[in-house]
């Protein structure tokens, strides 16, 4: 039980806590050093879960490491259609197969990964928050996701709002470090094609991929007893 509370305390309240000081005290000037803090604060609870299980561990990681990279990649091959991208995607279905401390890494290792071809910046902390937290909120609902099209695109649909509505945060911080809800209203309207977007691609990419690639995962599971 206490692990599970130290577990979820990182993920729910340090990590939240490590940007918003990032963004308000450093500035955007150590982006670099919050983000590394966020990808290794991450792994804390993954390793926990698993610290007793070595073998099943290993495996995990070698998962893990090919949905990020399945993550990365969708977003370089997907660059010439603005905003209309499979990682989202991707880290949910992580997230329903192997839980919430996997989907949250699969999320923040994306966001941070992928962000050294498109460009590191005071945005990525807030793109690993994100990211990592629609993974892990997927983690917890897996049974129903996994269960139900209706559902899982209506998440896709939410996700894609909350990605815009948390950058939309950082792109108001940027400005002068304060937060204005007046600014942050006229961002968010701006910024309405762009979450459309976002929510659509979810959805589409959710609806191909889920049931194939959940299946590959499944066998996986079973296999080596993960």
């Amino acid at each position: 039980m206490i692990n599970k509370i130290v577990r979820y305390g990182i993920f729910l309240l340090l990590i939240p806590l490590i940007v918003i000081i990032g963004v308000t005290i450093f500035t955007d000037r150590q982006y670099a050093f919050v983000s590394l803090a966020v990808a290794m604060l991450a792994c804390v609870p993954f390793f926990m879960v698993f610290e007793k299980k070595e073998d099943k561990n290993t495996k995990k990681l070698i998962i893990l490491a090919v949905m990020v990279t399945l993550s990365v990649l969708g977003r370089f091959a997907f660059v010439m259609i603005p905003f209309f991208k499979p990682v989202t995607a991707i880290v949910i279905i992580t997230a329903i197969y192997f839980g919430s401390e996997t989907g949250f890494l699969c999320g923040a290792l994306s966001a941070l990964l992928s962000d050294f071809y498109f460009g590191l910046g005071p945005w990525t902390p807030f793109q690993m928050l994100i990211w990592g937290m629609i993974g892990f909120i997927a983690g917890i609902a897996a049974q129903k996701l996994k269960n139900s099209r209706v559902t899982l695109s209506i998440y896709g649909i939410l996700a894609g709002i909350a990605y815009s509505l948390v950058m939309d945060v950082w792109a108001v911080l940027w400005i002068d470090g304060t937060f204005n809800i007046t600014r942050y209203g006229v961002a968010l309207f701006t910024a309405l094609n762009v979450t459309i977007i976002y929510a659509v691609s979810n959805v589409v990419f959710l609806l191909l991929f889920t049931r194939p690639v959940g299946k590959k995962l499944e066998r996986i599971k079973i296999k080596y007893g993960l």
